[in-house]
């Protein structure tokens, strides 16, 4: 597989997909790739505008993206993609509508088979095997939790080690201990803003500035870097 999962897509103070974008066009290759792109985690504007972001972007470093909703029949628009880029918003809408258009399995055996899959925040989590480790509000019934399955552990995007002065609710650190309390097999990945995992070769890699948080039941925290290979998450029983 190729998986390129970042955390999120925009950086305080910059343009929008301005910071991954090399890494992207890294990913991709030299070759033009016109990516589907499934705008599905957007809420308060079109499919369409999203798609002209994305767009944007993608040609600055000589790629390009079509969206899925243009297409009629969205589960031969994976199967025939170049590339599959899922892009951030809120989960819950994401996962509702790659359920309600059974489109989970076909990005899965796509992924699986070596097509390119870039997902950015909410793209990012439902690479994972379920949503659950989402921060995004659940403003529809997901009609199921389970996600594509691509890595076998979970993703927390956007993660926050700051706790808000003044703020009396749980830090993000302690909603992961409740999710591993409850799923105790599962490891979560802490990953900070800025930071992407790439999976090329069958190795995991971190890139970016800062580090990220590995999770574990009965392990404490670890805070690995880019130095780090991270291959052991792809593995089901083995910690560092």
């Amino acid at each position: 597989m190729k998986l390129l999962l970042i955390s999120n897509s925009t950086m305080a103070g910059e343009a929008y997909l301005d910071y991954p974008k090399y890494e992207i066009q890294k990913f991709l290759g030299e070759k033009p790739v016109t990516a589907l792109f499934i705008p599905y985690a957007a809420v308060v504007f079109s499919f369409d505008e999203y798609c002209e972001k994305v767009e944007e972007r993608f040609a600055e470093v000589g790629h390009h993206i079509v969206g899925i909703h243009t297409f009629a029949d969205p589960v031969k628009a994976v199967e025939d993609a170049e590339a599959i880029v899922v892009g951030g918003g809120n989960t819950w809408q994401l996962v509702r509508m790659l359920h309600d258009r059974k489109l989970m399995n076909p990005i899965r055996e796509k992924a699986f088979n070596g097509t390119p899959y870039i997902g950015w925040s909410a793209g990012a989590n439902v690479a994972c095997p379920n949503l659950r480790t989402t921060n995004d509000m659940p403003i529809i019934d997901p009609h199921g939790f389970e996600c594509i399955s691509l890595v076998p552990f979970q993703i927390n995007p956007h993660y926050l080690d700051a706790h808000t002065q003044g703020h009396a609710g749980e830090t993000r650190e302690q909603r992961i201990e409740e999710f591993i309390e409850l799923n105790p097999e599962i490891y979560v990945v802490g990953l900070r803003e800025g930071s992407m995992l790439k999976l090329e070769n069958d190795k995991l890699e971190l890139i970016g500035e800062r580090m990220c948080r590995i999770f574990k039941k009965g392990k404490e925290p670890v805070e690995l870097s880019t130095a780090d290979d991270f291959s052991f998450l792809m593995k089901n029983g083995f910690y560092l």
